[in-house]
């Protein structure tokens, strides 16, 4: 028994030893040496934006790289710097210097690790959906307000706000300073960047931009701003391990933004995990997970580095490239680590405006922008908190939105819950209605799997959801949820809908809905689920819904695409 217990918190860098050969290496080296290149222009901008050095971003990388792989809880996930972290991090640079950063991200890391080893990190799971895009909408727009200037080539301007609407303000009275040379290699950067992954996936669009920009720069003498121009290049080797100034006054005052880069982290990085399961048939380990970031985050401020999380576009491009076990993360971290030992002088040469074109297709790719299709189909109240979140995230501060984006989900959730509460009179016209919503009276047939939900599936409870996705295996081709009994659904519970049915249709089964009513079914047919998983799947009782499971069957075999005749909407 105590063996079980162990093996919970065990990394999965220790659980993939068993069975490793000399095929899965070979796969971890070509996937951690791709992922460190696409992984180098994204740590030395990071870095950049942020406030601090290029090479801070790359010691971040290198170190975080390493030990998130070697000890979390995800075969796949990449660590390191991201953009959620961007404007939190200029923010306290602007407030407290460096020396106040290095404190908010141990004191992020003490946290993380306090979730991890109470398991409360699923806690993360109760932040709805409105309120994650919100936050990813605010930041992308944050983000590419910062690199205006260095794409631009706009210099000589003193120091550029911290504020949105102030940082816009002095660059647009600025605007008339504008190079015209650094303006066509950012927009040629920006292209290759966009054009080269329509021709192929194998090679990254920002390496190939990155050297040949910096090939012509360095050949051609182009007078571009660069990163050796601006910090003098990049030093060779990782800096001398150091304990950062710690002050206990600051403690309080900080803890606020500790707080926020903590639940940042929580939630890029699980968000990260589950999208790495998707992709890979893994499962990750929530809880070892957050160690892992507790860790990093405790560790790479004693060489200079700026707060850590799992990265997403990292992460899909490790697995991608063929990634099979953590060794290929920390395969990365070596990469880009004899980058910094062996050509750290040839990033002088590198141009900024090339890394703010970079910037600029990470801005635009954790926009989350598909999402405000579907979000602008909910009610209003959850527009209305999305929308808040969203304008305090780029007016505001990103600590606000987040108190404010919680206390708002909070009162939704109270709300949403209290209208469950029916009282209503027992007619025998109800009850003849609710006779085609009896299972009992139908003989379910051995290619049909049935589930049902009961209550509210609002954030939180939709989590419940993904509890399938070790069994997927074991369904039966055509999967029945009956929703008769769900008394009310938010965005998050229609995502999670939606991401059991992609579950299900990378498996080869299908998905039917059936016996939605009141709020639940008016906001699925306003959602893009009808689109999804095609009108026809969505039945107003479980006869219907058996009825159309064996239309599938005869036609299909329980297995096939018949999603062209679903296009057309069902009434709601």
């Amino acid at each position: 028994m105590k063996m079980l217990d162990w093996s919970r918190w065990l990394p999965k860098s220790v659980e993939c030893m068993k069975g490793y050969n000399d095929k899965v290496f070979a796969a971890d080296l070509t996937s951690g040496l791709t992922v460190g290149l696409v992984a180098l222009p994204l740590a030395m901008a990071f870095g950049i934006s942020s406030g601090v050095t290029p090479q801070a971003g790359i010691y971040t990388a290198v170190i975080a790289g390493f030990l998130i792989s070697a000890l979390g809880g995800s075969k796949t996930q990449i660590g390191g710097p991201t953009g959620a972290f961007v404007v939190v991090i200029a923010s306290i640079i602007a407030k407290h210097g460096l020396s106040g950063l290095l404190m908010v991200t141990m004191m992020a890391g003490i946290i993380l690790l306090f979730l991890g080893l109470t398991g409360l990190g699923n806690a993360v799971k109760f932040i709805p959906r409105p309120v994650i895009i919100g936050f990813t909408n605010g930041i992308a727009v944050l983000i590419a307000s910062t690199q205006i200037k260095d794409f631009l080539g706009i210099t000589n301007i003193g120091q550029v706000p911290g504020e949105f609407y102030e940082r816009m303000v002095l660059i647009f009275s600025n605007i008339g300073k504008t190079d015209l040379t650094t303006v066509v290699l950012a927009l040629t950067s920006l292209l290759v960047m966009i054009v080269i992954p329509r021709f192929t996936k194998r090679i990254p669009g920002s390496i190939v931009a990155l050297t040949a920009s910096t090939i012509c720069v360095a050949m051609f003498n182009i007078p571009v701003e660069t990163i050796g121009s601006r910090f003098g290049g990049i030093p060779t080797g990782l800096p001398e391990m150091q304990l950062p100034l710690l002050r206990m006054d600051l403690v309080m005052p900080l803890l606020p933004s500790a707080v926020t880069v903590a639940l940042l982290a929580a939630i890029e990085s699980l968000l990260s995990a589950v999208v790495a399961d998707s992709m890979s048939g893994d499962r990750h380990n929530s809880n070892v997970e957050l160690i892992a970031q507790g860790i990093a985050n405790l560790t790479v401020p004693l060489f200079g580095g700026i707060p850590v999380t799992g990265a997403i576009a990292r992460t899909a491009t490790n697995i991608r490239s063929g990634a099979r076990t953590p060794v290929s993360g920390m395969i990365h971290a070596v990469t880009l680590l004899c980058i910094i030992l062996f050509a750290a002088k040839l990033a002088a040469f590198i141009p900024l405006a090339t890394l703010s074109a970079v910037l600029f297709i990470v801005a635009y790719n954790m926009g989350e922008w598909r999402e405000i299709k579907t979000i602008v189909r909910l009610e209003r109240k959850e527009i209305t908190v999305w929308l808040i979140t969203f304008m305090l995230t780029v007016a505001a501060d990103l600590t606000i939105a987040v108190e404010v984006g919680m206390t708002l989900a909070a009162l939704l959730y109270i709300y949403q819950v209290s209208r469950t509460t029916v009282v209503a009179p027992l007619t025998v016209e109800a009850m003849e209605q609710g006779k085609t919503h009896i299972v009992q009276d139908y003989i379910i047939p051995p290619y049909v799997s049935i589930f049902h939900i009961q209550g509210p599936f609002l954030f939180g409870a939709a989590e419940k959801l993904n509890q399938l996705d070790t069994d997927v295996d074991t369904l039966g081709p055509i999967v029945v949820l009956r929703l008769r009994y769900m008394t009310a659904i938010d965005a998050t519970g229609l995502y999670a809908i939606e991401q059991f049915y992609e579950r299900l249709h990378a498996a080869g089964k299908h998905l039917i809905l059936c016996g939605s009513r009141g709020q639940a079914k008016r906001l699925i047919y306003t959602s893009a689920l009808p689109r999804i998983i095609g009108a026809r799947n969505i039945l107003p009782n479980i006869r219907a819904a058996l009825s159309r499971a064996e239309s599938i069957q005869e036609r299909f075999g329980g297995i096939g695409d018949e999603f062209a005749e679903d296009l057309a909407v069902a009434p709601g």
